[in-house]
């Protein structure tokens, strides 16, 4: 069953694997639920914590009789792919994932498909920035937009930042979006654009760094760029300036209380049951190590150590 899961997973087209623990780099021979393989596909988001406390996680115990003497003598391979919230749903769905990463709200016919035994852990909370190039000179024209004004972007009914406020340039506004299999998307979508549709001449990103990395370039630029990739952005010089939505910054404090409205949680999901393999890894995710991780990658995280 193993090996046919992992053929499916290394022919899902959208899921690239990004493989830990695995000597050369080639798929380990498996041959059962506990054999010491665990596979996380979808959001780019949650892909780079997952994978460095994949990484981590293996590094420091190599076989899982080493992390809990009640485990198999079998090699810890942790698999992280990233390819997109709902590519991730459907990989545990089809059987080619045990969990799939997600970035906004799981739906209820999501829920459903995955059957009785869904379950979902979430790791931290995101919120989508309306951020523009730091050297925007909107930058000192206005410190916020309304959910229209936005929209009106977002869709390409204003078009030039000359339209915003006539003192600026009469140049083309850029739009940055991420890829529509994307969870931002989704979330985006139904916080600000409602039926509007976004501009097709806007620029998809395959992920939030890449999207972050768009905007930052562009001095014309505009996109919904991740809380946690904004401050990734930001971290050693600002590039980025994040734009008040309705009034309200992307702060932890309104991100937590839901004043700011454009936010979404980030978590993995799976609709089977846990094996001891997988709970002694999700242990390590929601462990002091997992804590300090998620703030490195600039997100809140939603949970205590205990």
């Amino acid at each position: 069953m193993k090996k046919r899961i992992l053929a499916a997973f290394a022919a899902f087209a959208t899921c690239v694997s990004m493989i830990y623990g695995c000597g050369a780099g080639t798929v380990p021979e498996s041959s059962g639920k506990n054999d010491g393989t665990i596979m996380f596909c979808g959001s780019t988001s949650l892909y780079p914590i997952i994978s460095s406390l994949a990484s981590s996680f293996t590094e420091e115990y190599v076989t899982w009789d080493k992390a809990d003497p009640s485990l198999p003598a079998s090699n810890i391979s942790i698999y992280v792919a990233p390819g997109g919230s709902g590519v991730g749903i459907s990989a545990v769905e089809d059987g080619t994932a045990d969990f799939g990463m997600v970035a906004r709200e799981v739906k209820d016919k999501e829920k459903e498909a995955l059957g009785s035994g869904y379950k979902e852990y979430v790791i931290a909370k995101d919120a989508l920035t309306v951020s523009v190039n730091a050297e925007n000179p909107v930058v000192e024209k206005m410190d916020g937009m309304d959910t229209d004004t936005i929209r009106k972007i977002f869709s390409g009914e204003i078009s030039k930042w000359s339209e915003l406020d006539p003192s600026l340039p009469d140049e083309t506004i850029n739009v940055y979006i991420r890829d529509l299999s994307g969870g931002a998307y989704e979330v985006f979508q139904k916080a600000i654009m409602g039926d509007s549709e976004i501009t097709p001449s806007a620029t998809q990103s395959a992920s939030m760094t890449e999207l972050a990395t768009n905007v930052a370039g562009d001095p014309n630029g505009i996109g919904y760029v991740g809380f946690g990739a904004y401050n990734k952005a930001n971290a050693e010089s600002p590039s980025l300036t994040a734009m008040k939505v309705d009034g309200v910054a992307a702060e932890e404090a309104t991100i937590l209380s839901g004043e700011y409205k454009v936010q979404r949680p980030v978590l993995f999901c799976t609709g089977n049951d846990i094996t001891p393999i997988q709970q002694k890894f999700i242990d390590y995710i929601f462990s002091e190590k997992g804590y300090e991780v998620v703030e490195k990658n600039g997100y809140i995280p939603a949970f205590q150590v205990k």
